[in-house]
């Protein structure tokens, strides 16, 4: 992983032409259902924010690009929701997580339309919660405010860390290898808030099934 961030932080850097481009691409695999999972866009879009400081780049590219990319995804998951309605989990690849659906779906149903926006800022439900939406026929105006602010805010939250860090690290005196810890370190941050969070809900939701009274 270390090596492949490297790797990725050395491109943008030779090529400061192509970030704007790059971060599109990363941030619409971040927002595709499945392909998320598989997707390290968090990491890579932290890291993207390291190489500001130390190569001169402009962040508002970056953070455009950023947000075009959520937009876009987001918006092919609505679509596929609308399209496929819920026979989308009898395709693949969706068959092959047969909870990921149900999640989203139960997610949309307790905070409706607001759903949209906040999950955009959890990666167990960034990409699953706009294809139910769609699903359940969010209507398309209601939608695309909440993603288009959400990934106003997003974008910017993943990319100004990096930044922020590596300008630290540099007036600390601290080399360049110190980096891909910050890097590191900034995810585990981001993963543990959102596990607590989802998994606070989750708690939530059990503790207001066992307090229902029964039929």
């Amino acid at each position: 992983m270390d090596h492949f961030l490297g790797y990725f932080v050395q491109f943008i850097s030779d090529h400061p032409s192509w970030t704007a481009a790059v971060l599109c691409g990363v941030s619409f695999g971040e927002s595709l259902p499945i392909l998320s999972l598989l997707f390290p866009g968090t990491a890579l879009l932290l890291a993207a924010g390291t190489v500001v400081p130390t190569s001169g780049l402009a962040i508002a590219p970056a953070v455009i690009g950023a947000i075009v990319g959520a937009v876009l995804g987001d918006g092919v998951a609505y679509w596929l929701g609308r399209r496929f309605g819920h026979a989308i989990r009898d395709i693949w690849p969706f068959t092959r997580h047969p909870d990921l659906v149900p999640r989203g779906i139960a997610y949309f149903q307790r905070y409706g339309g607001l759903s949209v926006f906040i999950g955009r800022f959890f990666g167990p439900l960034r990409a699953i919660v706009p294809l139910a939406a769609g699903i359940l026929e969010m209507r398309a105006g209601r939608f695309w405010f909440a993603n288009i602010t959400s990934a106003i805010i997003w974008a910017p939250g993943l990319l100004l860390p990096g930044t922020i860090a590596t300008t630290v690290l540099r007036k600390l005196g601290l080399g360049n290898e110190a980096i891909p810890v910050a890097i590191v370190l900034l995810v585990v941050l981001g993963f543990a808030v959102s596990w607590a969070v989802v998994s606070r809900g989750s708690r939530r939701d059990r503790a207001s099934r066992d307090n229902q009274p029964p039929n």
